[in-house]
């Protein structure tokens, strides 16, 4: 295996082309921009195809029939251009197309700011186009992981013909860690039986569209709500630092979980029970991780770098409501201090903070 010092959207743009991909289409927008200019010489190199789109549109469509062709397809955008996203990525889902699309978060409403955030997780988690579903969602919070979870994410996109998200933050993108890459895996365009190809004379030719114009819709509903009871069972993700005796536990993603877990860290040295559980998949959101928080925990906070605390009422449901739930946000697009958290942890403990409520 090769190491390199890469930053976190260029390990991503490898990651994937190692995992497979041969397509890519996709639009610049900070700050996920290197993942596009990398899968711009790199799809050359390993015989694939890139295209810079004239839109985010036209680039999530392109990727839709790539991936029906049979080719590992990939995109990527960022804040509002994940907004255009929605209804391409609504399509993919009621094909039963398994696509793979990064958005590397930044903050702010409508266009926002070119900064660093993480407004996206609503868009992500709860379904931003058409109808009823869920994205399966990978968080990175390193450079590495940025790269792994790009490996991996064509197969479990194709495990349940489903697409996957990764949802990245203008942090992990931006930042140089190093990176272990992982070997080559080779993928044929007619691997999988679905996939769309040639046909025999008096052969039927085969369809990729919206399936519930060809099945019972009833039939087809209670099959895909099948396959999103499963996943939610078998592919919850996550890591837990010291929550078997904690007095407040943290819950974080992407960048915010690395200052909460130095935040643990220190608190721990100073005295103070404080834990932590990283979401690895925001969805299925991890429920099994809270089964181990104490019945004395004085509370959970969200570290989270949004205005409104997306997070926290995931957290809420899946605790059935058990604990006094806060979330630590920002006004502002930057990145809370250890030292911030642990402040604002000690007050939860001391029941200072009061929850807010949107």
């Amino acid at each position: 295996m090769e190491k390199r010092i890469m930053k976190g959207n260029e390990a991503m743009a490898e990651g994937a082309i190692r995992g497979g991909c041969r397509f890519y289409a996709g639009y610049p927008i900070t700050p996920q921009s290197e993942i596009l200019q990398w899968m711009s010489w790199r799809q050359k190199e390993v015989g694939g195809v890139f295209i810079q789109g004239a839109s985010e549109i036209e680039s999530v469509n392109m990727t839709f029939a790539a991936r029906c062709l049979g080719s590992r397809a990939f995109t990527s955008t960022s804040g509002p251009g994940f907004s255009l996203y929605q209804e391409g990525i609504a399509y993919w889902v009621s094909a039963e197309i398994p696509c793979v699309v990064a958005c590397v978060q930044r903050f702010g409403i409508g266009d926002g700011f070119i900064s660093a955030g993480q407004d996206n997780y609503w868009q992500a988690v709860k379904c931003g186009g058409n109808g009823d579903y869920h994205l399966i969602v990978l968080a990175p919070n390193s450079v590495q992981e940025s790269c792994d979870m790009a490996y991996e994410a064509f197969e479990l996109a194709e495990k349940y013909r489903h697409p996957v998200c990764l949802l990245s933050d203008g942090t992990i993108g931006q930042m140089m860690e190093p990176v272990v890459l992982p070997e080559m895996k080779e993928y044929g365009l007619d691997d999988l039986d679905w996939t769309i190809s040639g046909v025999k004379p008096g052969e039927d030719h085969k369809v990729a569209t919206d399936v519930t114009y060809f099945e019972p819709v009833q039939e087809w509903n209670h099959k895909y709500l099948a396959k999103m009871r499963k996943i939610s069972e078998e592919e919850q993700r996550w890591e837990s630092f010291q929550v078997e005796d904690a007095d407040v536990v943290l819950v974080a993603y992407g960048i915010s979980s690395r200052v909460a877990q130095e935040a643990v860290t220190r608190a721990r040295e100073e005295g103070f029970k404080l834990g932590l559980i990283r979401p690895i998949t925001l969805w299925p959101f991890p429920s099994k991780a809270f089964d181990a928080i104490p019945e004395t925990c004085k509370g959970i906070v969200t570290v989270e770098v949004n205005m409104m605390g997306q997070m926290r009422e995931d957290v809420i449901i899946h605790t059935k409501g058990k604990f006094n739930t806060y979330a630590m946000t920002v006004d502002e697009p930057r990145i809370h201090t250890v030292d911030e958290v642990m402040a604002f942890a000690k007050e939860v403990f001391e029941g200072k903070d009061e929850e807010e409520v949107y």
